[in-house]
């Protein structure tokens, strides 16, 4: 049994749901709220995550949103969980996630994901072209990037912002290309245990056998991403985690809404297959009281050998949200380190 779970730093990352009968303003501003106390709470990073087409997530615009989480904040990382790159210009993410350290230097993070993170209809609509929409091109548009930040490989463009405001650039990813790709460049390595929890251990196991020493990292760092729902009681937190449960089913099954309640989620007619979906879906994160998601975490602390976790909670009222993330500072981690 272990008892005090956290020797790793903590970390959130949030989506700004969308409640039903809410409005995307309230999600943003429910964010905003969230991540001003967890950093007040000692969190090192507050993420958000870009998502298009879907009714539930608010945060479909990374760098706007980290700009106003960063005029409201003033010690937490901010940073995106991530950027997707297929999605975008190298040149705009360079542009963009430049002036955000010009801006507040030292405390950007950019995360890169290689999926659309949406469907393809959605994704063409973003890039207006097939070209850069396949896993293969991933890595080319990838050293497009660092090199606006690096100019290393001189060339008639100049990221301005950009070159040399170069954020922390993480790799995120929940299968092993990404992985292995991290490792070779030398760059931390962020894992979506959250969605993708059989993969981890592998992913992680390839990331530290591929991994190189960077100008960024003389050894690997792993981050792993967590569902984390913490209340008084088991019951309440597993009422609570509902709602998420039931939005990645509608997801999944083509029909995405925005986050139910809890009572419309303990209500929902599931059948034995969804049931047994939503049973693989919560395997292995962590859903409960203090004690239960201390147990849950530090095993798989154990697993995997993360050195940081990142927590998140697609909780619907923002109000149960923040004080997942209290009880677990303090109650799970017996409190995190504040900075001033």
């Amino acid at each position: 049994m272990v008892n005090r779970v956290i020797n790793v730093p903590l970390s959130v990352l949030d989506l700004a749901p969308v409640a039903a009968g809410a409005t995307a303003g309230a999600a943003l501003r429910h964010t905003t709220e969230l991540a001003r106390r967890t950093e007040e709470l000692g969190y090192r990073r507050f993420w958000v995550a870009e998502h298009h087409n879907m009714p539930a997530i608010a945060s479909s615009a990374p760098a706007v949103l980290l700009a106003h989480l960063a005029a409201h904040t003033s010690t937490i990382r901010l940073g995106s969980g991530g950027v997707m790159l297929p999605n975008h210009a190298p040149l705009v993410v360079a542009e963009q996630f430049g002036t955000l350290e010009a801006l507040h230097p030292g405390r950007i993070d950019l995360g890169i994901g290689r999926a659309p993170g949406t469907d393809q209809v959605t994704a063409l609509a973003l890039r207006r072209t097939t070209e850069g929409l396949s896993a293969e091109g991933f890595p080319r548009e990838l050293a497009d990037l660092m090199n606006y930040f690096s100019g290393e490989r001189p060339g008639p463009i100049t990221a301005t912002p950009g070159l040399g405001e170069q954020p922390a650039v993480w790799l995120l990813g929940s299968s092993g290309f990404s992985a292995q790709l991290a490792g070779l460049l030398g760059l931390p390595f962020s894992f979506a245990h959250h969605f993708s929890a059989q993969n981890t251990v592998p992913a992680l196991a390839l990331y530290r056998q591929h991994f190189r020493p960077s100008r960024w990292l003389a050894e690997p760092y792993a981050m792993v991403a967590v569902n984390a729902v913490c209340a008084d009681t088991d019951e309440r937190a597993e009422w609570l985690a509902g709602p998420a449960a039931l939005s990645f089913l509608r997801l999944r099954s083509g029909r995405p809404e925005p986050l139910a309640t809890p009572d419309e989620a303990a209500a929902y007619p599931y059948t034995p297959a969804e049931r047994e979906f939503v049973r693989q879906r919560r395997d292995g994160q962590a859903t409960g009281s203090p004690e239960t998601v201390r147990r849950q975490l530090g095993e798989l602390l154990a697993r995997t050998g993360a050195d940081e976790l990142m927590l998140t909670a697609l909780v619907y009222d923002v109000a149960d949200r923040v004080r997942s993330y209290e009880l677990i500072a303090e109650q799970v981690a017996g409190g995190l380190p504040r900075k001033g």
